[in-house]
């Protein structure tokens, strides 16, 4: 009985790995193949006995810079996705910090709102909107629309997490003679650094990957990197090559941020679930 009991463990210990293994190629192996035709030619790409077995080259990287101009949207990206989550935080850790104190649950559910509407939906409204002010084609305009979706999820991220740290931090501040303000910067904010980092590169990553409103708001001198990967498609081609390359090096910040930052991401996603 007892070694039908191990061989039936051992069984299903091999089915899980199996089964987790099938899972993880299945999401893993795009981003491989993009990787490797990042540095494969057109043809080395669609043709399936050169999938692993090709001669590298360099000339898609080198083409991204010099004949698509790769600089000025990577600029653009790092200023717009960088200039959006700081804003998101300085508008946003207030707010929340505001509501979790004071109980203001019709502001939260207003947030929730917020996030639960299509972003799409702000579209029309936005670009009719820039369009009388002048905003379109500029960074503060495409800046603002990614604040649309930043300072809501900053804010729904944060209120639970404010709302975790014992209240008797805060009284005790308060009664010792300290303003609220002093309370907030001086407590609370140190207190809640891996919700912030967490905040952070997920506002981060969803600016950085914002396609719409770069697409709708932007023109040649604010275009971001990923209203420039959609200049590889067009009705005539498909430059996989250079598309594969692209993406790439789009990819590759997120992916940078998401290894360096993954201790305060998990920290920050688990504790505000966490009922202290």
């Amino acid at each position: 009985m007892k070694a039908r009991s191990t061989m039936e463990s051992i069984f299903r210990g091999a089915v899980y790995r199996i089964v987790l293994l099938a899972v993880l190629f299945i999401f893993i192996f795009p981003f491989i193949y993009m990787v490797l035709g990042a540095f494969k030619n057109t043809v080395d790409i669609v043709n399936p006995e050169k999938l692993f077995s090709f001669k590298p080259t360099m000339r898609n990287f080198i083409s991204l810079f010099e004949r698509y101009r790769f600089a000025g949207p990577l600029k653009n990206s790092l200023i717009i996705s960088g200039s959006a989550t700081l804003l998101s935080l300085i508008v946003g850790l207030p707010a929340s910090y505001s509501i979790a104190c004071y109980r203001i649950r019709s502001l939260q559910s207003i947030s929730l709102l917020v996030r639960v509407i299509p972003t799409i939906a702000f579209l029309v409204p936005v670009y009719l909107m820039f369009s009388k002010l002048g905003m379109v084609g500029t960074y503060r305009g495409i800046i603002l629309t990614h604040m649309l979706i930043g300072v809501p999820f900053t804010v729904w991220v944060m209120i639970p997490y404010f709302q975790n740290i014992p209240k008797e931090l805060r009284e005790s501040a308060l009664i010792d003679g300290a303003s609220q303000y002093k309370v907030f910067g001086e407590i609370m904010i140190p207190l809640s650094v891996p919700a912030i980092m967490t905040v952070s590169v997920l506002t981060f990553i969803n600016s950085w990957n914002n396609f719409m409103f770069g697409m709708i708001l932007g023109n040649a001198r604010t275009r971001v990197l990923p209203t420039l990967i959609f200049n590889f498609l067009s009705h005539a081609e498909i430059n996989y090559a250079g598309l594969m390359a692209g993406a790439s090096l789009v990819t590759l910040p997120v992916i940078i941020i998401s290894i360096c930052l993954q201790k305060y991401v998990v920290q920050g996603l688990t504790a505000g679930a966490v009922k202290g």
